[in-house]
């Protein structure tokens, strides 16, 4: 037998806004989508120019392998920052607009989601950075010390990444189907204003107890 929502009262006008208010976020979904497209088109400007370099150095017989090899990690890194970008605008628009079966391929499904892949994706970024860096071993001293801040960076985010989901995790534990009504009630049925089901209050009751 299906719960239903304990309460009967109809939605109230200002309960409709807020819930309306939402569609505010299109604006940042845009901006953040054209600099996606922009670091995206970036990286193919950089790839393209990398490439005829790279042949034009081979043909010539004048090239270094570790100066084209660190031309060619900047290209990774624009087209992992424009990564972050594009997920940041699916995942936005996911969770505010309508949900998109990208995001939900993408393991997107809530804001915990969305940082931990957010997070996990800036700590590739990190990694590649520091390659770069390697690669070119100028200055051993000052590699180390890099490797070593972004060491105690990369542990800081993957301690919050822990924790986010251990938090999310909780969550589902205590009340697994309430986000799933609220995401139907809200994209399928238009239904800004929460109502609480007896399941909701039985949970509070023995998280109290």
């Amino acid at each position: 037998m299906t719960d239903q929502p304990n309460s009967s009262r109809p939605p109230t006008p200002f309960s409709r806004v807020i819930g309306q208010s939402r569609f505010i976020v299109l604006l940042a979904v845009i901006s953040v989508l054209l600099v996606a497209v922009a670091l995206f088109l970036l990286g193919v400007i950089q790839a393209v120019t990398g490439i005829w370099g790279a042949i034009i150095a081979v043909s010539s017989g004048h090239f270094e392998a570790t100066t084209l090899t660190i031309q060619f990690l900047e290209i990774v890194s624009t087209m992992l920052k424009a990564v972050v970008f594009y997920i940041i605008g699916v995942g936005l628009y996911s969770l505010f607009i309508a949900p998109l079966n990208l995001t939900v391929s993408l393991g997107v499904e809530t804001l915990n989601d969305l940082e931990d892949k957010i997070v996990s994706v800036v700590i590739v970024i990190l990694a590649v950075t520091f390659l770069e860096h390697f690669v070119h071993w100028d200055q051993p001293l000052e590699t180390l010390e890099f490797g070593a801040a972004l060491a105690v960076v990369v542990g800081a985010l993957v301690f919050f990444q822990r924790h986010s989901h251990q938090a999310k995790t909780a969550q589902q534990e205590k009340s697994p189907d309430v986000t799933a009504r609220a995401k139907k009630e809200l994209f399928e049925e238009d239904t800004e204003q929460h109502a609480i089901s007896t399941n909701e209050l039985d949970g509070n009751v023995k998280s109290e107890s």
